[in-house]
């Protein structure tokens, strides 16, 4: 659920008191091993950290008006959400995660990149731990270029030349053009002539 809340402070103060004090513990762990290149702030209605323009310019490919979203977290209706953008789309990452927190005998809950849980005693928050210490600010810009904005850059480059293309195929004087320009809108009925005594029957029924 979307928050209008302003601050993170804000946003927490406005949950339930069991859900308050289970994001405040999970956001005491993040602070005390996340990047402190990471910005924190509000973001899509929730608490999150992300790159500040200041050190990426470029921003978020989707949206380069905001910051790269690097993790989140959020009170959600049923549950409660932590959100780890340098796991999405990292084979390597994913697959450490998913084996550590394995190895702690906690039932992992978790999409492509969020974890879900209802209490804090679900979480594995040394794993939880690990994961922001291994992803420093610069480590995770380098997977971002390699994997999310290569991936965008590749999109539209092959976009850009099927546009091309079909511009060059309806150009005056194309073999396209030419083609599409020959076809008759309505194919003429051709009509076969008349002859010998089929011709003088007609010629009979006229008169």
């Amino acid at each position: 659920m979307q928050s209008k809340a302003k601050t993170v402070h804000e946003y927490l103060a406005e949950l339930p008191a069991d859900r308050r004090e289970a994001l405040q513990a999970l956001r005491a762990v993040i602070l005390k091993n996340i990047d402190p290149v990471y910005v924190e702030g509000m973001g899509y209605g929730m608490p999150g950290w992300s790159v500040p323009h200041s050190v990426y310019p470029a921003g978020y490919h989707c949206d380069p008006k905001i910051p790269l979203p690097y993790a989140g977290m959020a009170s959600q209706k049923n549950h409660m959400s932590l959100y780890l953008m340098c796991i999405y789309g990292h084979t390597g990452e994913d697959k450490w995660f998913r084996d550590a927190w394995a190895k702690t005998g906690k039932k992992l809950d978790m999409g492509k990149s969020c974890i879900r849980f209802k209490k804090i005693d679900d979480l594995a928050l040394d794993v939880i731990a690990e994961a922001f210490k291994r992803t420093p600010a610069h480590t995770y810009i380098e997977f971002y270029e390699k994997t999310f904005k290569g991936a965008a850059k590749r999109a539209a480059k092959r976009k850009g030349s099927a546009q091309k293309s079909r511009s060059k195929s309806t150009k005056p004087g194309s073999k396209a053009a030419s083609k599409a320009g020959n076809k008759s809108p309505e194919r003429k009925r051709r009509v076969k002539p008349v002859t010998g005594k089929n011709a003088a029957k007609q010629t009979a029924k006229r008169k």
